[in-house]
């Protein structure tokens, strides 16, 4: 039985992307054992992937705020002592940062990692024994595809399989079939505007869907509040754990979403989902992989209401 290691710590978009890679050895490499590092906040979304065996937190981000305690070094300490325990066959970093490699230097075994010149930081393929050139120019999930594919052996010849199980009931109890509003995201640049949310928000009241307005951070909280007053049978769940959150969006009759890793959760639980791109180019990291998935703006190009309208009659033609 083969072990393997992924590496792909973060962010929640880059941890979804590499969801088809577990889906692809589990197809490709019989009996693989495959673990992987990732951030502790995103360790719930890993263990929901079926062909995942363990999930190993890191806190790369917390740990840089807290240099100075003894629980970071502890932390970082025991994170060393986990990765020298085993020998992998194949340590594959699909994330190509400095903070990757550091990670993969700790780790035993043959390490693979993207060459020099597609690397997103060069540097980091200091840290590989094998090199592998993957264009950047494709899409980020195929490039993970890819990088795995030539580390193992195999051929990548199908559409991505994101492999997620998603619980069988939704966590906030909703029985009227819902949409999931995601407005927030972590750019100013890429928020579409308020007016147009409470435009697409009440339309799609009147079409008998409940618009459910997800929050994370205060801020947050206070902009579903504000599109919640405007939108008829609008709701605001409680602030959820990632894993509750996947549940959610798994089981919506339709997902709307800002340029954000949970508009491409949405896609991995194989809900309809329309992206909205005001403030990035959707062609290399947008929704990706579903017939049911759309890309609408680009950078610079703040899509309109009815342009939005139109990709959720192609997504989800029988809700308009």
């Amino acid at each position: 039985m083969p072990d393997i290691l992924l590496v792909k710590t973060s962010s929640l978009g880059d941890v979804v992307h590499n969801l088809p890679v577990a889906s692809d050895i589990r197809r490709h490499v019989p009996g693989a054992a495959i673990d992987w590092v990732v951030e502790e906040a995103y360790a719930p979304l890993v263990r929901m992937h079926s062909a995942v065996r363990d999930a190993i937190p890191v806190a790369m981000r917390r740990w840089r705020r807290n240099l100075g305690s003894m629980a970071t070094w502890q932390e970082m300490r025991a994170l060393r002592a986990t990765l020298g325990a085993k020998t992998y066959d194949a340590v594959i970093d699909t994330q190509g940062l400095l903070k990757s490699a550091l990670i993969v230097r700790r780790a035993r075994g043959r390490k693979h990692g993207f060459s020099r010149s597609t690397a997103r930081e060069p540097l980091a393929a200091r840290a590989y024994d094998v090199l592998h050139d993957v264009p950047r120019t494709q899409h980020a999930v195929e490039r993970n595809r890819q990088l795995a594919a030539a580390a193992l052996g195999y051929a990548v010849d199908d559409s991505p399989d994101y492999g997620l199980s998603v619980p069988a009931v939704t966590p906030i109890g909703l029985k009227q079939p819902y949409c999931v509003l995601l407005h927030s995201t972590s750019r100013a640049d890429k928020l579409w505007p308020e007016s147009e949310w409470q435009a697409l928000g009440k339309e799609l009241a009147t079409r008998g869907l409940a618009c459910v307005l997800p929050w994370g951070a205060a801020d947050e909280e206070a902009r579903s509040r504000r599109l919640a007053a405007v939108i008829p049978g609008a709701v605001i769940p409680p602030a959820m754990a990632l894993d509750a959150l996947a549940a959610v969006l798994g089981h919506a009759t339709l997902v709307v979403g800002v340029d954000t890793g949970l508009a491409h959760l949405a896609v991995a639980t194989g809900a309809p989902t329309v992206a909205v791109f005001l403030g990035s180019e959707p062609a290399l990291t947008g929704v990706y992989g579903s017939p049911q998935a759309k890309n609408v703006g680009a950078f610079g190009a703040k899509p309109s209401v009815a342009e939005v309208f139109a990709a959720v009659r192609d997504v989800a033609p029988g809700i308009l």
